[in-house]
């Protein structure tokens, strides 16, 4: 299996290429060339497996120039009961419904990035070798708020890497925030930036495909590579966790073999119900995909108008890591929908560079609603929620949960589907949240100001216990506390890659 790029379809590279490289030199996403088909018999036999031999079968399908046994080297390490104290993608089903919340966030940084970002460093170190290079990778991040600290843990103290990382200064959680500025390790970096995630995003994208940069970066033995969902090996582990949460719900009796799901995603850049969508089309029995967003519903109106506008006001909400304008994910499904049209897809990216909007156009905008269904969710639908899930069914969720369980409650309500068993997937502890959290269960209490007594106010009125890795952070200490311009980024790439 070769990796075609979306603004080049001649271009092909190996999957290790693919992994190691991040992102085309044009500032296309690659993409696998083909997908795997999964049968009724091979769902069953993943149903008879655990999360490690799940992830090693699909994996393998994706990955050829990888023996088996390096598949198994990478998952073991990356899906231990060390990293996921009682085992990684839980799905928990709520009584007396036939839904279930599919938790992600039972890793070292309690956030559903984790479930790659510790998959992927192993990934990068072998295909490192495997492409012959001798370069130390260095891995540039652009976070909304959990795959800047995913990404950091997972590469913490990696050989031959050193990773930078930069976040929007007033757009993430203080937890997520105080997670990356207490980051250990000797190859890692943090930078806050004066702007939002889209700019922290593009300035990436600029730096990436910036020769100077580029230039010195080779001279001094170093090379580009990218954390984000734009580098394959980061999405690529996320498709296993439908597969496993689908073969959860069948084991659980929630469904039986072959009957449909409907799979609800918060969805920011769009990487995570990506996933979800290859693996429909990879057999997985997916009935519906509910993309739901937060008041910056660029998303929700363009699967349903075709029109993608970014031209609007950017809404900093209690959902942070959903605060994206520009999906940079979306151009994967573009180019698969369009049956691999690169010249069409680079069109609209250009489009969305230079005018911040492009259309599809009627018939892929029909395509688009058949196989989606979103909806938006504002700051205060979200804590009400929030309240009422933990009121009804004693279950604590954080502020992206939320939003996709309240645009589920839309879509059983304008669609009538409320038979079809639904997966809400479950991005993070509330607990990297608890301040909104917090607000949102107990709204007339008075919070404590200090961010640790508020974790214990809300682990006391909910009876429920904050992850070890959110309650340890309070003896960190506090090692990054950089900030720059937008424009200032290309200077401070260089001086903490040490050049």
């Amino acid at each position: 299996m070769q990796y075609k790029c979306t603004r080049n379809r001649t271009e092909a590279i190996s999957a290790a290429q693919a992994i190691v490289q991040g992102i085309s030199a044009d500032g296309g996403l690659f993409v696998p060339e083909c997908l795997p088909s999964y049968s009724m018999e091979q769902l069953k036999e993943l149903g008879n497996s655990s999360y490690t031999g799940r992830a090693m079968r699909i994996l393998k399908d994706f990955l050829p120039e990888f023996s088996e046994e390096e598949i198994r080297e990478c998952v073991e390490s990356a899906y231990s009961q060390k990293k996921f104290p009682g085992g990684a993608a839980p799905l928990v089903r709520l009584p007396d419904t036939n839904m279930a919340f599919l938790e992600l966030w039972h890793g070292p940084t309690c956030a559903f990035k984790d479930m790659a970002l510790q998959l992927l460093p192993h990934l990068l170190t072998k295909s490192l070798k495997k492409t012959n290079c001798d370069k130390t990778a260095v891995i540039l991040v652009a976070t909304s708020g959990d795959t800047g600290k995913a990404a950091l843990e997972g590469f913490r103290d990696v050989p031959d890497t050193k990773i930078l990382v930069f976040y929007p200064e007033k757009g993430v959680s203080a937890m997520q925030q105080r997670q990356m500025n207490t980051q250990e390790g000797n190859n890692v970096s943090v930078c806050a930036i004066e702007g939002n995630f889209d700019d922290a995003q593009t300035g990436v994208k600029k730096i990436f495909t910036n020769p100077e940069i580029k230039k010195a970066l080779d001279e001094n033995g170093m090379l580009f590579s990218s954390a984000n969902s734009i580098n394959w090996g980061r999405l690529l582990p996320q498709i296993v966790y439908y597969f496993s949460a689908y073969c959860d719900a069948a084991e659980q009796g929630m469904i039986t073999l072959g009957q449909p799901l409907n799979v609800v995603v918060p969805t920011g850049n769009f990487g995570n119900i990506l996933a979800a969508y290859y693996a429909k089309k990879m057999g997985l029995p997916i009935k519906k995909l509910i993309c739901a967003s937060n008041s910056n519903n660029v998303l929700t109106e363009f699967l349903s108008t075709g029109v993608y506008d970014r031209n609007r006001t950017f809404y900093t909400t209690i959902s942070p890591s959903m605060d994206i304008l520009v999906s940079s994910n979306l151009e994967r499904l573009l180019f698969d929908l369009t049956g691999g049209n690169s010249d069409l897809v680079s069109g609209w990216m250009k489009e969305l560079n230079t005018e911040g909007r492009y259309q599809v156009g009627e018939e892929l905008t029909a395509v688009l609603k058949d196989l989606f269904y979103s909806g938006s969710c504002d700051d205060g639908k979200t804590r009400e929620t929030i309240g009422k899930i933990l009121t009804e069914k004693k279950y604590l969720c954080d502020t992206h949960t939320a939003v996709a369980a309240d645009v589920y409650a839309q879509y059983a309500k304008d669609t009538g589907d409320t038979e079809t068993p639904a997966v809400i997937v479950s991005t993070a502890s509330p607990y990297k949240f608890a301040d909104s959290v917090l607000e949102a269960v107990a709204p007339g209490n008075k919070q404590d100001a200090d961010d640790f007594l508020k974790i214990e106010q809300l682990s006391s009125l909910t009876g429920t216990k904050a992850p070890a890795p959110i309650e340890e952070l309070k003896e960190k200490q506090v090692r990054f506390q950089n900030r720059c311009q937008v424009e200032e980024m290309p200077k401070v790439v260089l001086r903490m890659a040490g050049l």
